[in-house]
């Protein structure tokens, strides 16, 4: 495909910056720093309070932090577009996009990054497979694999690393069981969707950016073959439900969309909520009066996971694009302008929240954090993470209620401007 074509998935041409007017420019900051990925609430919280809003130089963003903006941007969605949520941070190599301009490679904008009124046009389809009908289907599987993870964790014995053993395979593959993807394949698909995140909120060198992009053709083509098989042999899942959603309005829902939807399902479901289930454990097993409260009382483990949403949300940041000359907070912004909303400012927004650097899992505002967005593009799988996370925290609690951190680990994060959780967390428990 053309990499700037008209309504493309990724959109690898990087716009010239636009730079705002009659706000502060920090020449300065940016989120891949090491004292940012270690722990980036800090100095959110001083830009917040000093300049709520202001020019990044490094990055090529306006940066926003306060959560009534925040809302106002998602909220305004003809000015504020979503175009850019899928497209690098930084320019791609020509090697990489020598790849992706390969005439088969040819996913459209479908869901967080399509314009309306396309976007809710396609919205509606997709969100029936979120239907209280399918999230009673994937319950007993998600509740299923859960046992059947710890099972391994218990016969291999600790310490293990709880991302590669339980919270990075068991999104992977309840989302491909909603799609339909076969289980034999989910060694190659983790493999081929494991990394996109760099590729599209880091900064990787040329060799990783051609890698990856090899495995993201490679992706897109299983998808295309994929839903190829299921227009011949439908079955009870989500691929098969926008099939039939196509042919009975083909000029309302394109087959190519059903593709690119099946395309993007699979890291929107995944890598998200892996991040989720171990910032879970980390804010939980570092406070162990809070982690025993739940073993005795799983009725606490809704509002505790709405606090780990708020407090030390996999997702701190999202963006936005302006479609036209506009204005916010006093700040002149022109067309153009790359708008990075701060998530994870606005989450601990003290206005909002009391003591906001603590975290509270009986907090009983928790749930107005902003971490799955707001308006038109609010999250569509929220609540199948809510139950996923859900569910594998009641295991754990109950299966393994002396599980603990390994003392004097190093955390690592990943390198990237939006999604944050550990790539690696060391845990053991009493045999």
């Amino acid at each position: 495909m053309s990499t700037k074509e008209e309504g493309a998935y990724h959109n690898i041409s990087i716009p010239a910056q636009t730079k705002p007017t009659g706000c502060p420019i920090d020449h300065d900051f940016t989120t891949f720093t090491s004292e940012y990925l270690s722990n980036p609430y800090p100095q959110l919280a001083q830009i917040r309070e000093q300049n709520p809003i202001f020019y990044s130089q490094k990055l090529g963003y306006l940066i926003v932090t306060r959560m009534e903006d925040l809302r106002e941007v998602f909220r305004d969605h003809d000015v504020y577009s979503s175009g850019n949520v899928q497209d690098p941070v930084f320019p791609i190599c020509d090697r990489a996009a020598a790849i992706l301009a390969h005439e088969d490679f040819n996913p459209v904008a479908v869901m967080s990054n399509r314009q309306q009124p396309d976007h809710t046009r396609i919205r509606k389809y997709t969100q029936d497979g979120f239907s209280n009908r399918r999230m009673k289907i994937l319950e007993p599987y998600i509740r299923r694999r859960s046992q059947e993870l710890i099972d391994a964790m218990i016969e291999h014995g600790g310490p293990v690393d709880f991302v590669k053993a339980f919270g990075h395979p068991l999104p992977g593959q309840i989302i491909f069981r909603f799609i339909g993807f076969d289980e034999a394949d989910d060694e190659q698909l983790i493999s081929w969707t494991g990394n996109r995140l760099a590729f599209t909120w880091g900064n990787p060198d040329e060799d990783e950016q051609v890698e990856i992009a090899q495995k993201m053709l490679k992706y897109w083509r299983y998808c295309r073959s994929f839903v190829a098989k299921r227009f011949e042999d439908r079955k009870d899942d989500l691929t098969s439900e926008l099939l039939n959603a196509h042919e009975a309005n083909p000029e309302d829902l394109a087959y190519r969309e059903v593709e690119s939807i099946i395309y993007g399902h699979s890291f929107a479901g995944h890598e998200i909520v892996s991040n989720f289930m171990s910032n879970s454990l980390l804010c939980l097993l570092n406070r162990r009066d809070d982690w025993d409260a739940i073993c005795a009382d799983s009725s606490l483990i809704p509002n505790a996971l709405e606090e780990v949403l708020r407090y030390e949300s996999p997702q701190t940041s999202w963006r936005r694009r302006t479609n036209v000359d506009t204005h916010i907070a006093g700040v002149d912004i022109p067309a153009g302008t790359q708008v990075f909303l701060s998530l994870g400012a606005a989450n601990h927004q003290p206005s909002l929240f009391d003591t906001p650097s603590e975290f509270d899992m009986r907090r009983k505002n928790a749930r107005k954090h902003i971490s799955f967005g707001h308006g038109i593009h609010f999250c569509l799988g929220a609540r199948l993470a809510r139950l996923e996370a859900t569910a594998a925290i009641e295991a754990l609690s109950e299966r393994l209620p002396s599980l603990r951190l390994v003392e004097g680990q190093e955390l690592k994060y990943s390198a990237n401007i939006t999604f944050r959780g550990p790539s690696e967390l060391l845990i053991d428990w009493d045999n």
